[in-house]
C-alpha cells in the first residue's frame, strides 16, 4: 500500500486530507496540541497519529522511523499570527517562520531521499492566498506562506528528473478552526470578496490535493482554491 505523510492532521483541513487519502493510502499524520481530536481522526479513518513538533529534529526523526517509504508528503501544519507587524515580537516572528516555512522545508529534505530512491513521489505544500497576495496584519504569516510558493517552484525544477513532483495549494477563506474566531459579519465580507460569493470547505482543499497527486504532468504549480478571490 502507498504511504502518505500529512502534517497537521488534527486541524480542519488536515482531517479532510486524512479522510481523502485514507481511502487508498496508509496515512501517517502529525499533531501537536489536540491529542483527543487526533485520536478520533486516526480511529475514524484508520490512520496513524504521531505526536510531532516539526521544529524539533528529534521529533522529525521519530516520525520518519514510522515509514519505510513515502509516496506523498503534504506539508499542511501551520500557525497564524494576527496583529500589526511593528508590534510583533522577535520570538513570535521566528516561531511563525520556523513553523510555516522552515519546518516544511526540513521535513521535505528528510523525506526526499525516500522518494528519489524510488524515482517517484509527490510533495504538496499548503500555502495561502496571503502567500500570493499578502495580508495586512498577517505579515509574518504571509511571508512564510510566500516562501512556500518559492520553495515549491524551485524544488520542482531540482527534483523533476528524479520522478518527484512538487506543487502548492493556496487556499482562500476556508471554514476551519483557524478562522473560528471571526464574526459572521467578517466571514460574510470574505465571501463577498470572491467571484462565487461563498467561502470554502476543507474538502475543497482535499480534492485539490487529490488532483495534484494524480496529475502526473503537473509540477511547480500553485493552485488557488479561493472561490475567485
Amino acid at each position: 500500500m502507498k504511504t502518505a505523510i500529512i502534517t497537521g492532521g488534527s486541524g480542519s483541513i488536515g482531517e479532510a486530507l486524512v479522510a481523502e487519502f485514507s481511502k487508498d493510502f496508509r496515512v501517517v499524520f502529525t499533531y501537536l496540541t489536540n491529542r483527543e481530536r487526533a485520536k478520533e481522526t486516526a480511529e475514524k479513518y484508520g490512520a496513524e497519529a504521531v505526536l510531532c513538533d516539526l521544529n524539533l529534529e528529534a521529533d522529525t526523526e521519530r516520525l520518519l522511523k514510522c515509514v519505510r517509504s513515502c509516496d506523498l508528503l503534504i506539508n499542511n501544519a501551520g500557525i497564524d499570527s494576527v496583529g500589526l507587524f511593528t508590534e510583533l515580537s522577535d520570538d513570535e516572528l521566528y516561531y511563525v517562520i520556523n513553523t510555516d516555512l522552515i519546518s516544511p522545508m526540513k521535513l521535505t529534505k528528510a523525506v526526499l531521499p525516500l522518494m528519489i530512491k524510488e524515482k517517484k513521489g509527490s510533495i504538496i505544500n499548503i500555502s495561502s492566498i496571503w502567500g500570493v497576495y499578502g495580508g495586512s496584519c498577517e505579515v509574518a504569516y504571509s511571508a512564510a506562506k510566500a516562501g512556500l510558493v518559492g520553495f515549491t517552484k524551485a524544488l520542482s525544477r531540482e527534483v523533476g528528473r528524479s520522478g518527484v513532483r512538487v506543487n502548492c495549494i493556496a487556499p482562500g477563506f476556508i471554514e476551519s478552526k483557524m478562522n473560528s474566531h471571526l464574526t459572521q459579519e467578517e466571514i460574510n465580507e470574505f465571501a463577498e470578496g470572491t467571484s462565487l460569493g461563498i467561502i470554502g470547505k476543507p474538502v475543497d482543499v482535499a480534492l485539490a490535493a487529490r488532483y495534484l497527486y494524480e496529475a502526473e504532468f503537473v509540477t511547480g504549480q500553485v493552485l488557488g482554491i479561493d472561490g475567485g478571490f
